[in-house]
């Protein structure tokens, strides 16, 4: 890849931008509101959302107006379950620290679990083949422990976007972002019990954050609605309606 190429005569730009944004970037709290709950009626599914900042909502003021409120609410009217959810998500998260964050307060057994990792892998320079390996692990422990059994990732999203980041920085990360997307779906691929999800993203400061670096709320909408209906049309009904429901395999305490 040309980004990867020529990235070595570049560090130099890179790591004065990247030390500068630490510096200068505003730092914005995590969504304030419940991180579990229950939506709908209907037969139940657990629904477990792990990741970063994303997945906690940072860029918007309540989990209603997040990703977690889009996804549950939307799952439930176009399934026509009960979601009993819950969210575990912390800022700066990468896809190692995602397992950690899990065995600090494991999460009772759940059905399903949606995964959102990523930036953090880019920012901190993980390589996309570990992070995969990284990404393994967790599928695997929500497996045995949590008896999800399936685990559908959200897409990174298009880094080469993000208003808050100057050139070239801005080209090399959404280059590495779509290196570790490709390396998510082409892994999920292999597994019946891994699911990536992509998702079509126009990203501006319109519909970002005020940081220019987190989504805003139409960006949560269009995720957490994206996801649902994979869930609802691709797990939940073309599977029957058992797939991802309730007695899956005995979680481990």
């Amino acid at each position: 890849m040309l980004a990867a190429a020529l990235k070595p005569a570049l560090l130099p730009v890179l790591i004065a931008q990247a030390v500068a944004l630490r510096r200068r970037a505003p730092t914005l709290p995590e969504a304030d509101g419940p991180r579990e709950g229950r939506v709908g009626e209907g037969e139940p599914l657990r629904l477990l959302i792990v990741g970063d900042s994303s997945a906690a909502g940072v860029g918007v003021a309540t989990q209603d107006e997040a990703l977690a409120g889009h996804l549950t609410r939307t799952l439930a009217a176009r399934s026509g379950r009960r979601i009993d959810w819950c969210l575990q998500a912390r800022s700066g998260t990468t896809s190692a620290q995602a397992l950690a964050l899990l065995q600090e307060a494991p999460p009772g057994p759940h059905d399903l679990a949606v995964a959102v990792l990523g930036v953090n892998d880019v920012v901190e320079q993980v390589a996309p083949r570990r992070a995969v390996q990284q990404r393994a692990a967790l599928v695997d422990w929500l497996r045995t422990e949590t008896g999800v059994r399936h685990v559908v990732f959200a897409p990174l999203p298009p880094m080469h976007q993000f208003p808050l980041l100057p050139q070239p920085l801005r080209w090399i990360a959404g280059a590495e972002a779509r290196a570790h997307d490709a390396a998510l779906a082409r892994w999920a691929a292999t597994r019946a019990d891994v699911h990536h999800v992509p998702i079509a993203l126009r990203l501006g400061p319109e519909n970002m954050a005020l940081d220019g670096f987190h989504p805003g709320a139409p960006v949560y909408r269009a995720c957490g609605e994206a996801l649902a209906g994979f869930v609802a049309e691709r797990l939940l009904r073309l599977s029957g309606s058992g797939a991802a429901g309730p007695g899956g395999r005995s979680p481990r305490r």
